[in-house]
């Protein structure tokens, strides 16, 4: 190999070492020089998000005291037919319709003998009113024909009824007859991914893993703050996360609006100073009662 060969050979080497050289003592961006190389956040652990699930629990408690089911009802047949037609609508809504409806008709044996189109007529405001009456209608006949017109306390026998799904059926066993239930809507389904409570999507395995997460004594009242949560502060598209008081718990803080003044003007119902959902709410309610139909337009 000539001088002049091994000159070059030599200047590549030289380059090469200069350049390696650069590259360790050159800071990473924005890492200042000889500070260490940032580690990976760990993954938490299952006791971890555990005891953090809980403590987002007892600090919701204290957030909403006065969290209730947001549907008017004065039994376990009113309750049953109003979270039915609160499917695609707002339990709102529903609450200004069903005081007609149960006027009209008060026991599963009256709904069940009625002329469909005048209960089309009735519920037309909750939307999709053919197949919600055929539903109502449909569970109250076997209300009457199966169980002696009484709505039954076992989740197998609520779940056989037309219309009555999981979530339905918790509604009514929790809040009607005092078992408890985790009822997981759109809202809870929502907060339990935000939270890392689950990774999945599907209600079933969704209520399975939470029900592992908290003792059962505390499921239909978790699912009621959980929704409030949801519906009040951590919405699905535009999170008031500047407003929420349990930020400091949440892994999906800064998803939605981190400032305070401009969060606090997405807060909705009794949180944003506006009238809730039910007509006639619970005597601790903090909000103002929801307006009838009539006066709502």
């Amino acid at each position: 190999m000539s001088a002049e060969s091994n000159s070059a050979v030599g200047e590549q080497g030289a380059s090469k070492r200069v350049k390696a050289t650069n590259r360790k003592s050159s800071p990473e961006p924005g890492r200042a020089a000889g500070a260490r190389p940032a580690r990976a956040a760990k993954p938490e652990s299952r006791l971890a998000m555990v005891r953090r699930a809980r403590r987002i629990n007892r600090e919701l408690a204290e957030v909403y005291p006065y969290a209730h089911p947001e549907l008017d009802f004065r039994n376990p047949f009113e309750l049953l037919v109003a979270t039915v037609l609160s499917a695609q609508t707002t339990d709102l809504r529903v609450n200004q319709t069903t005081p007609a409806l149960f006027a009209k008709y008060p026991t599963p044996e009256d709904l069940a003998a009625a002329v469909p189109e005048e209960v089309e007529e009735l519920i037309r405001p909750t939307g999709f009113f053919r197949a919600k009456t055929k539903s109502i209608m449909g569970l109250s006949a076997a209300l009457r024909d199966d169980f002696g017109g009484e709505v039954p306390g076992r989740l197998e026998d609520l779940v056989k009824l037309p219309g009555v799904g999981r979530k339905t059926a918790f509604v009514v066993l929790g809040n009607a007859f005092g078992v408890p239930g985790i009822t997981v809507d759109t809202h809870f389904m929502r907060l339990a991914r935000r939270w890392r409570w689950t990774e999945s999507d599907d209600p079933v395995k969704i209520e399975a893993e939470v029900a592992t997460i908290f003792p059962k004594s505390e499921w239909t009242m978790l699912s009621h703050r959980v929704i409030f949560h949801g519906r009040r502060i951590c919405h699905a598209r535009k999170p008031a996360c500047g407003a929420c008081p349990i930020t400091h718990l949440c892994p999906s803080y800064g998803e939605g609006e981190t400032d305070p003044e401009k969060a606090a003007k997405l807060l909705k119902y009794e949180k944003g100073g506006f009238p809730g959902q039910r007509l006639n709410p619970p005597p601790d309610y903090p909000g103002r009662p929801a307006p009838p139909l009539s006066a709502d337009g």
